[in-house]
């Protein structure tokens, strides 16, 4: 008995540790629940088919020395643009309208960690629509050429560039409406109509004009649909962006560290 006392003094207790997801795999199963649900599934085909659609358009509509890749490529970034912050609100939101939220942060209890792992996912959503958008353009392009059209490929790599940064600042807008909110309608409601109400404001009100260039988004960010963005365009895009997409974000992830989970 003293012995074997001894022996198991002696003896380091080994207790199995469990090792967390990485970030890796926990943005891989934020990737999959994008397209898991009805509502994103089709809301990702009709981000396709929308930027599809407009080339499709402009093949029959735009003269024939228009039909560049340029000219396809920047009016497909209008509506996919429109789109992807939806994307963002699902992106969160689903959590609790589809009642998942008690069994991701049981298995996650590091809840920041969740959100991050959503961030990414919506950004690299983000960037495989500029993807998509310049897939299609070049698919128009190519049929442009075929067709009679002028068929030119040469584009500004800025161009490339701003629409990345158009559509990531798009979806994180979203994002952080849904974070804020935790409610898909309400937050998918005050994304398209907060927005709206003050550009209609700023130009319908001479006061609010000139903060408008700083704070409506409809405003500061159509540049970036452009190869040319001067410093006083980035700067008021900084403006916005801290005011409509920092914000809400800090925000809602406070409120969604402190939010019970039932």
């Amino acid at each position: 008995m003293t012995t074997l006392t001894a022996e198991a003094r002696r003896t380091p207790s080994v207790v199995p540790t469990e090792r967390r997801p990485s970030l890796a795999r926990l943005t891989g199963v934020e990737l999959r629940k994008l397209a898991d649900t009805r509502a994103g599934r089709w809301l990702l085909v009709v981000i396709v088919l929308a930027a599809a659609a407009i080339a499709t358009v402009q093949l029959f509509v735009l003269p024939d020395a228009e039909q560049t890749f340029r000219a396809f490529f920047e009016p497909s970034l209008l509506p996919v643009g429109l789109l992807l912050p939806v994307l963002g609100i699902l992106s969160v939101t689903g959590e609790w309208s589809q009642r998942t939220a008690l069994s991701t942060f049981a298995l996650v209890p590091a809840r920041h960690r969740v959100v991050a792992a959503k961030l990414v996912a919506v950004v690299l959503a983000a960037a495989v629509s500029v993807v998509a958008s310049v897939a299609v353009a070049a698919t128009a392009t190519a049929v442009a050429g075929l067709t009679g059209g002028a068929g030119t490929w040469s584009v500004p790599g800025s161009l490339l560039l701003h629409a990345l940064v158009f559509q990531v600042a798009n979806v994180l807008i979203g994002m952080g409406f849904g974070l804020l909110l935790g409610n898909t309608p309400l937050a998918i409601v005050l994304y398209f109509v907060l927005p709206t109400v003050w550009s209609v404001l700023g130009q319908m009100i001479k006061a609010l004009r000139e903060p408008a260039q700083w704070l409506d988004t409809t405003v500061t960010m159509a540049p970036l649909t452009t190869p040319d963005v001067t410093a006083g365009q980035w700067a008021r895009l900084g403006v916005s962006l801290l005011v409509w997409l920092v914000v809400p974000l800090v925000a809602g992830l406070v409120r969604t560290m402190r939010r019970e989970v039932s």
